[in-house]
């Protein structure tokens, strides 16, 4: 079907809510032992799972074993892996050199609680990535963003901060706020309510939680201009909602206009990291924050986190003005794994590969929706990309949910039953990493065009 005969997509969606119901049905059928134990993990743990992200309809795949750029699961079932736990795994399951580095620490111990070379080794490896010059390590995002937003209120001495709606920041208080907030309470688009995202969150809380839209200079500084607010925590890529980019001029004003505040800019890297480019956002975007979050990716498939800063910032630590604690920080068995990802795998020469690999996948896709002229276009962002099911790219939180659902959920379901797997929520990206071969890349979308082809038949 050419793109002058394209189907309206009221129509489109119908159709997909059919292809959703037949999907659901084999899955259930080629799933019974994922099934099976997803019952048994109810027992003892909510919703079966260890975190909730992992609940989904019917019940999730449970995984038996994982290499290179493949998983299996308890079923026998075989998956090209394009969700690469969340983006973490941008180094692949099981790469041999974080193999290697890890099982020459297991000889040499796994927790010393006391400093270890690598420390020193692997922040230097950091700072020469985000032209930042000091570094802390946590055991994960949430804690990264969390002592790097208390390192913005020792600073400025404030206690505000500001987020960005539709933003996902990690699982503590200050930032579980207007998460995935229902657009009928939410507030006027240019002027977020603060939305709880979970019980559990005071109200005190929530009142030192300022919610702006992405892409919005004039709210920001709205927000600002009381100079009351510690920082500003953003993604400087929107990756919680598909992948939302900011709009040419975006990111320097934000950076502008918190100079101007004496506001802390926060860049939470912890999904674009070092998939962004060899420097991550930071460096393929060109502004620089005072501080930058990171995780997943630079740990190798450990649980990893760190932050980084300015003199100014994370001089309150060595003052001991803010403390910053933790029994796990730069274990040596985390250290070892990021020292080899960062050194010897995810190199500048792969990571470039990763994302020309990434690009010739999108290319396939934007073909294949010109072809079909459909509702519907590819997002980049360094080895990451997604479908987004709007005909425009979305600028924000509101305008991610005017997108299609009932598509996206029906590509989802067709592509996991093909041995394409994709994040299972529908704000996800896919994640190229630099393991995936020309292959891994064109099987996704030999499956999209499979789909497309059936939606529009």
């Amino acid at each position: 079907m050419s793109a002058t005969e394209s189907i309206p997509t009221r129509e489109l969606a119908t159709r997909a809510k059919a292809i959703t119901v037949r999907e659901l049905g084999v899955y259930i059928e080629r799933t019974r032992g994922s099934q099976a134990a997803t019952e048994r993990a109810r027992q003892v743990l909510p919703l079966g799972v260890p975190s909730s992200f992992q609940a989904y309809d019917p019940h999730p795949i449970v995984v038996r074993r994982a290499q290179d750029g493949w998983m299996e699961d308890v079923d026998g079932n075989r998956y090209t892996d394009f969700d690469m736990g969340y983006g973490a795994l941008f180094a692949g399951h099981c790469h041999p050199a974080v193999r290697r580095a890890v099982e020459h620490q297991l000889d040499n111990g796994t927790l010393f609680v006391t400093p270890c070379e690598m420390n020193a080794e692997v922040a230097e490896l950091l700072r020469d990535r985000y032209n930042l010059p000091m570094w802390r390590f946590t055991n994960s995002g949430t804690e990264a963003t969390m002592d790097a937003i208390r390192v913005a209120r020792g600073v400025t001495g404030r206690e505000k901060i500001v987020k960005v709606e539709g933003g996902y920041h990690g699982h503590h208080d200050e930032v579980m706020i207007s998460m995935k907030p229902p657009v009928s309470e939410a507030g006027p688009a240019d002027s977020p309510r603060a939305i709880p995202s979970t019980a559990g969150i005071t109200r005190a809380v929530l009142a030192d939680t300022i919610v702006v839209p992405y892409n919005n200079l004039a709210a920001l500084e709205r927000a600002l201009a009381g100079g009351d607010v510690a920082c500003f925590i953003v993604e400087p890529v929107m990756e919680n909602i598909g992948i939302c980019k900011p709009q040419p001029g975006y990111l320097e004003g934000v950076r502008q206009i918190t100079r101007k505040y004496g506001t802390m800019l926060i860049f939470d890297e912890v999904k674009t990291g070092i998939t962004a480019g060899w420097g991550g956002a930071t460096g393929a975007l060109g502004v620089q924050p005072d501080l930058v979050a990171l995780a997943k990716s630079i740990g190798g498939g450990l649980p990893l986190g760190a932050f980084g800063g300015t003199h100014e910032c994370m001089d309150q630590i060595t003052a001991g003005k803010v403390l910053h604690l933790g029994t796990y920080n730069g274990n040596p068995l985390c250290m070892a794994a990021a020292k080899a990802v960062l050194s010897e795998i995810c190199t500048p020469e792969a990571t470039d590969q990763a994302i020309a690999r990434n690009r010739m996948l999108l290319d396939a896709c934007d073909r294949i929706i010109a072809d079909a002229g459909l509702p519907a276009h590819t997002v980049q962002f360094g080895a990451k990309g997604c479908v987004t099911w709007a005909p425009e790219p979305i600028k924000n939180y509101r305008d991610y949910k005017a997108t299609d659902f009932d598509l996206a959920f029906a590509q989802w379901m067709h592509g996991i039953n093909r041995g394409v797997l994709l994040p299972p929520g529908l704000d996800e990206q896919w994640l190229i990493s630099v393991v995936h071969t020309d292959v891994d890349a064109m099987r996704y979308a030999h499956v999209f065009g499979e789909f497309v082809a059936e939606l529009t038949a």
